[in-house]
C-alpha cells in the first residue's frame, strides 16, 4: 500500500510496437487495484477492433494546443502522428502506470528520475512482426515499426531499470507485478 503522504510510484512500461505493452498494462491494472493507468493521447487513426479507451484519440490541432499549454508529461511524433502522456493526476494512494514508446520513456526519466522503467522486448523479430500483422497494421507501418525497433532497442535497454522478454504473457505479468511490489517495499523502507 502507498504510504500516507508518499509520492506515487511512476512505472513506465516501454518497448517497440508489437511487444504486447497494452495487453500487459491492462492486465497489471486489472490485477493490482493500487495501479492507475494514465491514458496516452494520439492523433493516429483508431485500428479496427481497437477499444475506444486504448488512447484518447484526438486531432492534431487539439494535441498541439495541449502541447502549447504544457499539458503533457512527455510527447513525441512517430510515423506522422503525435503520441503523448498527459500530466498524471492519479487518485490518492495510487501508483501511476505509463505505457509509452522509448522516446517518451527517456523524457519521463529526465523529468522523474525515480520512475521505474520496464523495457519489454519481443521473443524474436519474427514474433513481433506476427503480432503487428495480427493487430491489423498496414504493411508499410509494420516495416517502419520493425525498423524503428532495431534503432530503439539498444536505447531502451540502456535506459531501463528492468528488461523483460514477453515470450509468455502470464510469466511477464507476474515478473512485472513482482518488480512493482519490490519497488513499493523499497520505498516503504526508505521512509
Amino acid at each position: 500500500m502507498t504510504g500516507s503522504g508518499a509520492a506515487p510510484l511512476t512505472i513506465v512500461v516501454s518497448g517497440p510496437g508489437g511487444v504486447g505493452k497494452g495487453t500487459i498494462v491492462n492486465a497489471l491494472v486489472r490485477r493490482d487495484p493500487r495501479l492507475w493507468l494514465s491514458r496516452s493521447w494520439t492523433t493516429r487513426e483508431q485500428r479496427p477492433g481497437e477499444p475506444d479507451d486504448a488512447y484518447v484519440f484526438t486531432d492534431p490541432a487539439t494535441f498541439e494546443q495541449r502541447i502549447a499549454e504544457g499539458g503533457f508529461l512527455e510527447w513525441t511524433e512517430f510515423l506522422g502522428n503525435y503520441y503523448g502522456t498527459p500530466t498524471p493526476d492519479p487518485p490518492p494512494g495510487a501508483d501511476v502506470v505509463l505505457e509509452i514508446e522509448v522516446d517518451g520513456a527517456r523524457q519521463v526519466k529526465e523529468v522523474c528520475p525515480d520512475a521505474i522503467l520496464i523495457f519489454v522486448l519481443p521473443p524474436s523479430r519474427e514474433e513481433q512482426e506476427r503480432r503487428l500483422r495480427g493487430r491489423g497494421d498496414r504493411a508499410d507501418r509494420i516495416y517502419a515499426r520493425l525498423r524503428k525497433a532495431e534503432e530503439e532497442e539498444p536505447i531502451g535497454k540502456a535506459l531501463a531499470d528492468y528488461v523483460v522478454v514477453n515470450d509468455d504473457l502470464e510469466t511477464t505479468i507476474q515478473e512485472m507485478l513482482e518488480i512493482i511490489e519490490n519497488a513499493r517495499r523499497a520505498r516503504a523502507q526508505a521512509t
